[in-house]
C-alpha cells in the first residue's frame, strides 16, 4: 500500500467530485462509479456510505478490499479498509468542515454512516487483486 502524496489529498479534499468503483465479484471489472462524498483527515482519505452498511458500493468495498476512485481529475486505483473507532469523531469534524449548511450533512454524521467509514489509499497499478492472482497462476501467466 501506498500513501496519498500531500497535493493528490488537498486536490480530493478540495473538491466534490469523487466518484468510487469497488471491484466486481470477478475482481477485474469495476463497478458502476457512484458519487460520494469525501473528506481527509490527516494523511489519509475517508468516505461513508449515506444508506450505511446496506450501501451496495459499500458492500462491494469491503468484499473486494479494491477498486478506483475518480476524484479532481484523476483516477487512482486504491484499496479500501473499513474504519471504527475514535477516528470517527475526527471524521464527524471533516464532514462538518467541508459540508456545513448541506441538508445531507446529519445523516452523515449519525451511527448509520459512521458504521460504513470506509478509509481509502492508493495502491500500486501493477496490484492485483487476489482473484486475478489466482487466475493468472492457473492460466500460467
Amino acid at each position: 500500500m501506498t500513501t496519498w502524496s500531500k497535493d493528490e489529498l488537498r486536490r480530493i479534499a478540495e473538491n466534490d467530485d469523487l466518484h468510487i468503483s469497488p471491484f466486481r465479484e470477478d475482481g477485474a471489472t469495476y463497478g458502476t462509479p457512484t458519487w460520494i462524498w469525501s473528506v481527509a483527515v490527516a494523511d489519509a482519505l475517508y468516505v461513508r456510505a449515506y444508506n450505511g452498511q446496506k450501501s451496495s458500493w459499500h458492500q462491494a468495498a469491503v468484499r473486494q478490499k479494491a477498486g478506483r476512485i475518480t476524484a479532481a481529475g484523476m483516477t487512482k486505483e486504491v484499496t479500501f479498509e473499513p474504519v471504527d473507532g475514535p477516528i470517527n469523531d475526527l471524521i464527524d469534524d471533516a464532514y462538518r468542515a467541508k459540508y456545513r449548511g448541506s441538508p445531507y450533512l446529519s445523516p452523515m454524521i449519525v451511527a448509520r454512516a459512521r458504521s460504513a467509514t470506509v478509509k481509502v489509499m492508493p495502491r500500486a497499478t501493477d496490484c492485483r487483486t487476489s482473484r486475478q492472482k489466482a487466475r493468472s497462476k492457473k492460466n500460467g501467466d
